[in-house]
């Protein structure tokens, strides 16, 4: 009797075959970073808006004005610059009804008199002068609605989340390929409600749902890769997955440039979707999967597939492969803490992924745009994150994944720290250590993934992963109001908690077991055995250093 990574070593770990399903599985980082950054384009603030006034409106309309002088009609510039004054409107429209004003304008005395007005709020929408549409202008989110633009993204990750819940549920019971599909389409779907939503509250319904829909796709390309090659080509293929998520990342500031509506940004970032329907032909289920659920035949037929393809063939020894002891069940949540490693794996992991979220989004939203251009400063913000995929690579099956994943997460908290006691004299200091910082904690999201997907069982591997990703999700709904609140208290303060979360997580990920080199584990009792193995492996090192 043989296991199945003896089967895989023998159908060749990462053929042709892998090598094909794993490029195409990759498109979907790219769309999932469509959707994940698509609101920093979708919701650009016009650089100039203001309240309509009615009588001004109307005497704009007839007489042909431009908009800039509609807008020295409306407010002057002096009042303008006072800060909320766009958010308000003189309570004048007496002197624009009055017969006396033509199209050159108000009486002198009028507008002398203007800066004592009265000021009321908007009662009859506003006036936008913008090249290109966003979402608000479409749905007037400024003045006293400006916060639902941060509730559009922060119900993406409410849907992130749900999603990691359900969906990696059930990639787990119904499999991996089926979940996937349905989330391809449900993300694909959404997309186009989403761009045609008549109004605000039917564009964050299915925003939340594509969402949903969209964890669906990424966690379950992430497991699909990661089962279907051996253990030396795990750390590869996990990081070049996400290396294609800042592919998405990069390619997005010029899908936006090119399109002026924020609608056409939507579709081309959602339509791409439905080509990942073409998959029921091109991706098999997860071999692993089906062996888990008892379904022998079907994987050694994918396993044959996968031999033919790579120029290999199985012998009939390799085709009596060992099925797991363990009864067909399906996932439940008490699985992940019922024995003490599986609870402190599942809790540590649950903080790595939190603290990724919170002080990854958190740097990347103070660093903001500081120059011109929106599309290049978010592309060069992209490529940054590009060296954290090269050292990963250069360090991991060198001295294994959790000393790197300590120190990436050390390098964030220190940087955070540092940057938070510079002083803006030195503003080009703390921008370069605040990106080192980035770097560090870039890393440590990445690591997190692969780690994640190594330390659970099969049987458990998609609903763990996706259970532990939705700190993640969490962490990116309270990551804006961290950051936000506590910097109206002190600018600084959110460093110094990104910090302090980051240095936490640093120690705590040196209690994880090494999966440097070892099989993926197939139930929960090879995790158990995981930090024993790892034991006696130094044991052993230990014994034949003293015989030398």
């Amino acid at each position: 009797m043989t296991t199945f990574d003896e089967v895989l070593k023998e159908a060749g770990e990462f053929g042709r075959y892998q090598k094909r399903v794993f490029l195409l599985l990759c498109m979907t980082g790219i769309t999932f970073a469509f959707l994940f950054v698509g609101v920093v384009f979708l919701g650009q603030t016009p650089d100039y808006y203001w309240c309509r006034s009615p009588g001004v409106a109307e005497l704009s309309r007839d007489c042909g004005w431009s908009v800039q002088a509609e807008l020295n009609y409306t407010v002057p510039p002096a009042r303008l610059e006072g800060g909320s004054a766009h958010c308000q409107r003189y309570d004048d429209d007496f002197q624009w009804n009055s017969s006396s004003v033509g199209c050159e304008g108000p009486p002198p005395a009028a507008l002398s008199n203007r800066s004592e007005a009265a000021l009321l709020p908007c009662q009859d929408g506003w006036v936008y002068q913008e090249v290109r549409t966003t979402i608000v202008s479409e749905y007037d989110l400024v003045c006293a609605d400006a916060w639902k633009l941060d509730l559009t993204q922060a119900v993406l990750n409410m849907g992130f989340l749900m999603g990691a819940l359900t969906l990696g549920y059930a990639a787990d019971r119904y499999g991996r390929k089926v979940t996937y599909l349905i989330s391809a389409f449900g993300t694909g779907l959404c997309g186009i409600i989403v761009a045609f939503a008549p109004n605000f509250y039917v564009f964050v319904t299915f925003r939340f749902l594509q969402g949903v829909f969209a964890k669906g796709t990424w966690m379950t390309c992430y497991v699909i890769v990661t089962e279907l090659v051996g253990s030396e080509q795990r750390r590869i293929v996990g990081i070049v997955v996400q290396m294609f998520f800042t592919l998405g990342v990069m390619l997005i500031p010029g899908i936006a440039y090119l399109i002026p509506t924020w609608q056409g940004i939507q579709l081309a970032i959602s339509l791409p979707n439905f080509l990942f329907l073409l998959y029921y032909w091109l991706v098999p289920e997860s071999p692993r999967w089906l062996l888990t659920r008892k379904k022998k035949d079907k994987a050694m037929k994918i396993m044959c597939t996968i031999a033919n393809h790579n120029g290999k063939y199985l012998a009939d020894t390799y085709k009596e492969i060992t099925l797991p002891d363990e009864e067909v069940t399906n996932p439940a949540f008490l699985d992940l803490v019922r024995t003490s490693q599986m609870r402190k794996c599942t809790f540590i992991l649950m903080y790595a992924w939190f603290t990724s979220a919170v002080v990854y989004q958190g740097l990347v939203m103070r660093l903001g745009i500081v120059s011109g251009s929106l599309y290049t400063d978010f592309f060069i913000s992209a490529v940054v994150e590009v060296p954290a995929a090269v050292l990963i690579l250069l360090s991991i099956d060198r001295i294994g994944r959790r000393l790197p994943f300590a120190l990436s997460n050390l390098v964030a908290a220190v940087a955070c720290l540092i940057t938070a006691a510079l002083s803006e004299d030195v503003l080009w200091l703390k921008i370069l250590i605040a990106t080192l910082g980035r770097l560090g904690i870039t890393m440590a999201f990445e690591i997190v993934y692969f780690v994640n997907t190594e330390i659970y069982p099969t049987s458990l591997r998609n609903f763990g992963v996706s259970m532990c990703s939705g700190m993640c999700d969490l962490g990116g709904i309270i990551a804006p109001f961290l950051l936000f609140r506590l910097a109206a208290v002190w600018l600084e303060l959110p460093l110094i908690i990104f910090g302090i979360l980051a240095f936490i997580c640093a120690g705590l990920v040196m209690l994880l077991p090494e999966t440097m080199g070892i099989p993926l584990p197939e139930t929960i009792e090879d995790v158990e055995n995981l930090s024993r193995s790892h034991t006696c492996g130094k044991e052993k090192k230990k014994e034949v250093s003293t015989h030398i």
